[in-house]
C-alpha cells in the first residue's frame, strides 16, 4: 500500500474551471471518502488519480512517485465502479481472473489470489455463475474481489453503493470497511451520502464547488462544521439554521423578530452587535418547561425515536428526541436549546465564528 498526495490540483475544460487548488494528504492504509452535492468535482478527481482523466495544474502522487503523465496501467491502482463494469459472458471466476491473465501472471498465482479474495468475500459458491445470475450486492462484490487479486496500492471507489436498495447498502457498508480493516488499504471512496461519509471514513473531505470546503475525521468536521455549507451538508437531519443578531454586549444572541434570545458565555468581544446565522442540531433542542414556546407541525415517529418540525414565532425547527413521544399538529410545547452545542457562522461569508 501507499500514500497518495493531492498538491494544488486543478481541472479546466477549456476556460470552465472544475477543480481549483485540490490540496489533501492521505496517509498509508487511510480509507479516505470525497464526499459532496452532483457536480462538486469529487467523481472527476478521483478519475484523474486513476488515469482517466488529465490533470490541468498540481500533482498527484502515490508513494513517492508523481503520477500525472502515466497511463492507469502503471498507477498500480484498482478502481471499482458504481455500475460494476463485469463482463456478462464471463463467470465470476473469469472476470476475477482476467486481468491477472492480462498481465501474464502464472496461473499458480491466479489461482491463489483468485482463492483468496473470493474466500474474503464469500464467492466460493458463486464462482460459476454468471453475472446476469447474481444479485446487486453480489456483483458488487465480484467488482471488489477483481480489485483485490491485483494487490494494488491503491483502491477507488466510485459511489459503488448507489445502486443497491437500502437495505443492501447498509449491509455492504459495513463489508467494505470490515474489508478495508483486514486488508490494511489505502482507499480513496467516493459518494453523495453523508451517512456513508460519517460511518466508513478516517478521514473526510468535503466537497462543494470544485474545492475543499472542509477535511477532517468524521466527528471533527460534525462537531465543528468550518462554514454553513458543511454544517448543513454533514448530519441527518441537518443542522438547524437561524438568522440572528449578537447583543451590543456579545452575550445574547437574538433568532426570531419577536427577541426570542439564546444567553452565551464567553463570547468574544468582535462578535457583540454582528449579524450572524446561528446553527443547532435536532438532536442539541430538548423539550424544556422553561424554555422557549414552539407549535408543532409535524410528527414523525420512527420507533426509536421521534422527529418534531415545529415552527418558533415563524422560523421552522427540527427536533430529534431519543424517545416516544405523542404530539399532534398545533400542539404548544417549550424546547431547550444545549448552550455547548451552538455554531455560530459570518452572516455574509458562511464561515465559522468563535464562541
Amino acid at each position: 500500500m501507499a500514500a497518495v498526495t493531492l498538491s494544488h490540483v486543478g481541472k479546466s475544460y477549456g476556460a470552465v474551471g472544475v477543480l481549483h487548488g485540490v490540496s489533501v494528504d492521505i496517509a498509508d492504509g487511510e480509507f479516505v471518502i470525497l464526499v459532496g452535492q452532483s457536480g462538486c468535482g469529487k467523481s472527476t478527481l478521483l478519475r484523474m488519480i486513476a488515469g482517466l482523466e488529465s490533470v490541468t495544474s498540481g500533482d498527484i502522487s502515490i508513494g513517492d512517485r508523481v503520477i500525472n503523465d502515466l497511463p492507469p496501467k502503471d498507477r498500480d491502482i484498482a478502481m471499482v465502479f458504481q455500475n460494476y463494469a463485469l463482463y456478462p459472458h464471463m463467470t465470476v471466476r473469469k472476470n476475477m481472473e482476467f486481468g491477472l491473465k492480462l498481465r501474464g501472471t502464472p496461473r499458480a498465482e491466479i489461482n491463489e489470489k483468485v482463492a483468496h479474495a473470493s474466500a474474503i468475500l464469500g464467492l466460493e459458491s458463486l464462482m460459476e455463475r454468471l453475472p446476469r445470475e447474481l444479485s446487486g450486492g453480489q456483483r458488487q462484490r465480484v467488482a471488489m474481489g477483481r480489485a483485490i487479486v491485483r494487490d494494488p496500492q491503491v483502491f477507488l471507489f466510485d459511489e459503488p453503493l448507489s445502486n443497491l436498495d437500502a437495505k443492501l447498502r447498509v449491509h455492504m457498508r459495513t463489508e467494505i470497511k470490515a474489508l478495508h480493516q483486514r486488508l490494511g488499504a489505502t482507499v480513496i471512496y467516493v459518494t453523495h451520502d453523508q451517512i456513508e461519509a460519517m460511518t466508513m471514513a478516517d478521514k473526510i473531505v468535503v466537497m462543494h464547488d470544485g474545492r475543499i470546503a472542509q477535511q477532517g475525521a468524521p466527528l471533527d468536521i460534525y462537531d465543528r462544521p468550518a462554514n454553513l455549507f458543511v454544517a448543513q451538508f454533514i448530519g441527518s437531519p441537518s443542522m438547524n439554521i437561524l438568522d440572528g443578531q449578537f447583543a451590543g454586549d456579545g452575550s445574547a444572541v437574538f433568532i426570531t423578530d419577536k427577541g426570542v434570545h439564546i444567553l452565551l458565555a464567553n463570547v468574544p468581544a468582535e462578535n457583540a452587535g454582528r449579524p450572524a446565522k446561528i446553527g443547532i442540531r435536532p438532536e442539541h433542542i430538548m423539550l424544556n418547561d422553561s424554555g422557549i414556546a414552539a407549535r408543532v407541525i409535524v410528527t414523525e415517529p420512527t420507533g426509536s425515536e421521534t422527529q418534531l418540525t415545529l415552527d418558533v414565532d415563524g422560523h421552522e425547527l427540527v427536533v430529534l428526541i431519543r424517545d416516544r413521544v405523542d404530539y399532534k399538529p398545533n400542539d404548544v410545547l417549550k424546547i431547550g436549546l444545549a448552550q455547548n452545542h451552538i455554531h455560530a457562522f459570518d452572516a455574509d461569508s458562511g464561515s465559522r465564528l468563535t464562541l
